[in-house]
């Protein structure tokens, strides 16, 4: 479906899916210790906001737009709603839908293929117990390095 699909300047789209139970990828994303596993050094939630420290030094407050466990957790994002939808893919299996509104032009591509930084490592620690990413500081997604 076209609408599936991401366009630049549009919507940012992404699908996954992941042979883990819907509780157990919602509790990933809507956790301290699940998000420290596989999207930032640290992601501490204090008063409704998600403080999320980088490897690279840089920093962002999320704050918390929607939390539905276990179907629904959205964030404000670097200046825009992102939202994570999970949906039952059978049995211990989740299909999960990312969609980010409102990103400026100038930063699409990157904020497009910067997901793909979050939702990669998250299969990884979810279905293998494996953190894909380098923590060094010196190797970061400013260098070029897909691995921060």
């Amino acid at each position: 479906m076209a609408s599936d699909v991401s366009v630049p300047g549009g919507i940012i789209r992404w699908r996954l899916y992941l042979p883990a139970a819907a509780a157990r990828v919602f509790d990933a994303l809507a956790t301290d210790a699940g998000r420290a596993a596989f999207w930032a050094e640290s992601a501490i939630e204090r008063e409704g906001a998600v403080h999320f420290r980088f490897i690279n030094g840089a920093t962002e407050v999320a704050h918390i737009l929607a939390r539905e466990r276990p179907h629904r957790f959205a964030l404000e994002y670097f200046g825009s709603p992102a939202e994570f939808l999970l949906a039952a893919a059978g049995p211990d299996a989740t299909d999960l839908t990312l969609t980010q509104n409102g990103v400026a032009m100038a930063e699409w591509h990157a904020v497009h293929a910067g997901w793909l930084n979050v939702l990669l490592p998250l299969k990884a620690w979810l279905v293998h117990g494996v953190d894909l990413r380098n923590h060094d500081a010196a190797r970061t997604w400013d260098q070029g390095y897909a691995d921060q």
